[in-house]
C-alpha cells in the first residue's frame, strides 16, 4: 500500500514540474505583431525586439501611416474616413485588433502574455 502512495506522489510531482516548465515557456514567447493588407500578410514584427521606434507607411484602398515601438503598435494616422484604426490607439497584446475596413488593414498580436486587465485606469 505505502508503495503505491509513493509512486503516485512521485506521479503527481512530475505532472506538476511538467506543467510549471511548459508555462514558463509558453509565457516567454514574442509578441508578434502581424499586419495584413487585403488578406495578405505583408509584414511580421517582433514587438519585443524593437531596439527603437520608427514608422512606415502602408498603402492599400487608403494610406496609414503605422508606428511601431517596444512592445506595441498603432495606426499613427491614415486618410480613411472614419479613422476607427487611429482611435483604436496602442495595442500590446492580443486582446483587440487594430482594423482599418475601408483600408482592408488588419493588425494583430500573437504571443507574448496576453491577459485581460477588467480593472478600469
Amino acid at each position: 500500500m505505502k508503495s503505491n502512495r509513493f509512486w503516485l506522489a512521485l506521479l503527481g510531482l512530475l505532472l506538476l514540474g511538467g506543467c510549471a516548465v511548459g508555462f514558463f515557456f509558453m509565457g516567454g514567447e514574442g509578441h508578434v505583431a502581424t499586419v495584413t493588407l487585403d488578406g495578405q500578410v505583408i509584414d511580421e514584427i517582433d514587438l519585443d525586439s524593437v531596439a527603437g521606434g520608427y514608422t512606415f507607411e502602408v498603402e492599400g484602398a487608403c494610406r496609414n501611416t503605422v508606428e511601431v515601438e517596444y512592445g506595441r503598435i498603432r495606426v499613427a494616422s491614415a486618410d480613411c474616413p472614419d479613422q476607427v484604426c487611429v482611435g483604436t490607439g496602442w495595442i500590446e497584446d492580443g486582446t483587440k485588433p487594430i482594423v482599418c475596413l475601408p483600408g482592408k488593414l488588419v493588425i494583430e498580436i500573437t504571443g507574448g502574455k496576453s491577459e485581460i486587465d477588467i480593472t478600469a485606469k
